[in-house]
């Protein structure tokens, strides 16, 4: 009988121990501490960016232009993200430097594109082999195809969200 009472209480003191283990587990999971909940922020980061670069579509291209009513490039960029919580560099060049390189195959919702050497132009990925960018002078914000023209010139992707 006493084997019995001292395996009764081990086996309690056990499915105890993995109770506390799995609620443990649990809450770090929900708090964010296992990493799976910072590239979820991260996605939903770089979606917003994304949202607020294509509220813009139609507003006219300005040399310059940093928003809210007009834009180039980089400055459509910037704004963007910075309306998502996010502060980024003014330049496509230092914009490129500020994020982490991501294959042309793994291009996310959210993730910078650059064309041309320097990079010379830049735009954000909305998914669907799709873009939103300011072209140029006299364009105004658009979303456009990366197939043809922008997949021959495309020289980089980085992700900063």
């Amino acid at each position: 009988m006493h084997t019995t009472t001292i395996t009764t209480s081990v086996r309690r003191r056990c499915a105890g121990i993995l109770l506390a283990t799995a609620l443990t587990a649990t809450a770090f999971s929900v708090s964010g501490l296992t990493g799976a909940a910072p590239a979820q922020a991260a996605s939903t980061t770089a979606h917003e960016a994304a949202r607020h670069a294509q509220e813009k579509i139609g507003f006219p291209y300005e040399y310059g232009g940093s928003g809210p009513d007009s834009f180039d490039c980089s400055g459509l960029i910037q704004w963007s993200y910075r309306q998502a919580g996010v502060d980024l560099p003014r330049t496509t060049y230092d914009q490129h430097e500020a994020g982490t390189p991501v294959d042309r195959d793994d291009l996310r919702y959210g993730d910078l594109l650059f064309f041309y050497e320097g990079p010379g132009h830049a735009g954000i990925y909305i998914g669907d082999g799709r873009m939103v960018h300011a072209p140029g002078s006299g364009d105004e914000v658009e979303t456009v195809s990366l197939s043809g023209h922008f997949e021959a010139n495309l020289t980089g992707a980085v992700r900063v969200a």
